[in-house]
């Protein structure tokens, strides 16, 4: 069935990707998509002229044939700078050899405001300035090119220049989550031996006063590589003391002496790394993927510019933390393109449900990413009146992260999108930071479909013997190397080659269950790690969560698999609902609606009603804390975790 509900017409038809079809002489997107990936080498050379990409120094031969997939070197002999690409060229004057537009030193950048309303705007001149006053004050404190150095903030100004400007001179950023405690926060900055970390010395979040500065004093003092704590006075009432000789103020730190004979301009090697991205992953301690200045640039940009068509000037505003992926992500893209990126520092449905909205209709903007998690939230929220909002500026609505329920997906489309945007959902991982598979402006949309592949990205689905297969579940796999795959995990090669490369040798297997239907779009299922397996049948929670949300007095859910003796796994369920008692017609309706839809091996052990579900600040429902709660383990990781207390409504069973 095509079951489409939104077809390309009008200015989505002038896009970006047209016109680089147009260029190669190519009749369709799925034409480029197949060339992109027959020939990658093709597509990347010619995608990065087409962007333009400002080379330091051209690349002499674009990968190393000798290198397998899980090592390939990429631009060789090249050097590169994200900096270069996102700040300094939009500065710059036009000359008459750009193939992209530069956006201006006046343009706008940056739009940030907090729950309080405060405001703040900076141009591309003032950000750049910015970034460069921190460039020159890292090498004034002796920080060199190769050293590491974490951020752990909320989505402020400052925070953006400090990412920009160590990159500017080849220090390599280690974005820290801005909800983590000191133990998680002490754990990245050993294992990546950071020299430095900039922080807030408080921020706001639901109301609430958060004190960062706190937490980091905490790392540190386990944390025995940090030279400096540079603190930025974010709430000068939180009335903040630098009580050792560790601390500086950010204020102070920037303040160097001769500015004008610091040379900031330093060539860094297109492979150099540019970021350590950590992941937790599904077991074990924390591992940091390893990226570069131009693998980062390459995958990110492309998507911006082929997926979502950021132009000159578009507001693009994607929920996130810079600890997450999408965090660099957006960072990049959007000022890769001349974009003007909003920042919004605290929860995005405080103080009501209509407050996001609001702030799309105030900075009119064009392009929305935001969880499906977070979706569901606010359609089942009471005080939500998003009819009564204008959010006609929107052009394009992203997803990503998780799986879609097709009731969560839908309401996106007609009541957010008010059924003229198109959903760009798509998905890849912190690993690649980027998406193995997204919609394009020239596709149609299928509810909680991901589209097509990704430009360049090799990816199909294998059956548990390594086949591939279409139209049935199986394993997402990358066959070929991409410019932005992680080149590694730091300080754990082996943990990395067994992650990726130990299920299917000679293909990255991403831990995701996948399907491609009979017109070739795509849908995920949930993380593998995730899956149920009842009587030898696997079952992906999202298949369960999406029945039980489609009922009208659920507003979210999460499903966990827990032991039994005669199954081998059996399905509990956890329900938010919008009328708190789980009476037993509920229950019952639920019961029926699964077994009905699933089979009645799959009805569930238990469904308990609970009043909220722990989450990360990004939105994601947490099931593996949420089994570890229910099952009574002793030690449950709460570092990722925004609201801990909803675990309290987890009950545990008997302990294992």
């Amino acid at each position: 069935m095509n079951n489409f509900i939104w077809e390309p017409s009008g200015d989505y038809l002038n896009c970006k990707v047209k016109k680089f079809m147009e260029l190669h002489k190519l009749a369709s997107i799925e034409d480029l998509i197949q060339k992109s990936i027959d020939d990658s080498s093709w597509f990347w050379e010619n995608a990065m002229e087409f962007m333009g990409f400002q080379w330091q120094k051209k690349y002499s031969q674009l990968t190393d044939p000798k290198d397998n997939i899980a090592f390939t070197k990429w631009f060789i002999n090249g050097e590169l700078n994200i900096t270069a690409n996102c700040l300094d060229y939009h500065v710059q004057p036009a000359q008459a050899t750009d193939v992209r537009p530069r956006a201006g030193a006046n343009a706008l950048a940056l739009i940030w405001e907090n729950e309080a309303g405060q405001v703040k705007q900076f141009t591309y001149k003032e950000i750049s300035v910015l970034a460069d006053k921190i460039a020159r004050a890292l090498l004034y404190h002796g920080y060199k090119m190769g050293d590491s150095v974490a951020i752990y903030m909320p989505m402020t100004i400052e925070m953006i220049a400090i990412f920009f400007g160590c990159l500017k001179v080849g220090v390599i950023v280690i974005p820290i989550f801005s909800g983590y405690g000191a133990q998680a926060i002490a754990a990245r900055l050993n294992d990546a031996k950071a020299k430095a970390i900039f922080t807030v010395n408080a921020s706001h979040r639901k109301g609430k006063l958060i004190n960062l500065k706190t937490e980091t004093d905490e790392a540190i003092a386990i944390s025995p590589s940090i030279k400096h704590l540079i603190v930025v006075n974010h709430v000068p009432e939180a009335k903040t003391n630098l009580d050792n000789k560790t601390n500086i103020w950010f204020a102070d730190f920037i303040n160097v002496p001769d500015q004008a004979s610091i040379n900031i301009n330093i060539n860094t090697k297109a492979e150099h790394e540019s970021l350590y991205l950590y992941t937790s992953g599904t077991t074990g301690a924390p591992k940091a993927c390893v990226h570069t200045h131009a693998g980062a640039l390459a995958q990110i940009s492309k998507e911006h510019g082929f997926c979502f068509d950021v132009s000159l000037g578009d507001v693009f505003f994607w929920i996130t933390d810079l600890g997450w992926m999408m965090g660099p992500w957006k960072v990049i893209g959007a000022l890769f393109w001349g974009g003007t990126i909003m920042l919004y520092e605290g929860a995005p449905n405080h103080p009501n449900s209509n407050h996001l909205f609001k702030i799309i209709e105030k900075y009119k903007v064009n392009i929305l990413g935001i969880s499906p998690t977070l979706i569901r939230t606010l359609k089942g929220a009471s005080d939500l009146n998003i009819e009564e909002i204008d959010l006609s500026s929107l052009k394009y609505l992203g997803a990503a992260g998780e799986p879609f329920d097709e009731d969560s997906y839908m309401w996106f489309f007609n009541h957010v999108g008010k059924g003229k945007c198109p959903v760009v959902n798509f998905s890849g991982g912190t690993e690649v930071i980027g998406g193995f598979l997204t919609p394009y402006p020239l596709i149609p949309c299928k509810p909680c479909s991901l589209g097509y592949r990704g430009l360049g990205m090799d990816a199909t689905v294998f059956d548990e013997n390594g086949q591939e297969v279409f139209n049935t579940v199986g394993h997402l796999v990358c066959r070929k190397p991409a410019p932005s795959m992680t080149k590694g995990f730091l300080n754990a090669q082996d943990r990395y080659l067994e992650t990726y490369f130990s299920k299917f040798p000679g293909a990255w297997y991403h831990g995701d269950w996948a399907k491609i239907d009979e017109n070739g779009f795509w849908f995920l299922y949930g993380r593998s790690d995730d899956t149920i397996k009842i009587a030898g049948k696997r079952l992906g929670p999202s298949e369960v969560e999406a029945i039980l949300t489609n009922h009208e007095n659920v507003i979210e859910a999460a499903v966990i698999g827990v032991p039994d003796p005669i199954k081998g796994e059996a399905i509990v369920c956890f329900v938010v609902l919008k009328n708190k008692d789980l009476n037993i017609n509920i229950q019952n309706e639920l019961n029926y609606a699964l077994a009905e839809q699933l089979g009645h091996s799959f009805r569930p052990k238990e469904i308990n009603t609970v009043k909220a579900l722990p989450k990360t600040r990004s939105g994601k429902i947490v099931r593996k804390t949420i089994k570890q709660k229910y099952l009574a383990y002793e030690s449950i990781d709460l570092s990722s975790i925004e609201n801990p207390e909803a675990l309290e409504y987890i009950v545990p069973t008997v302990k294992v």
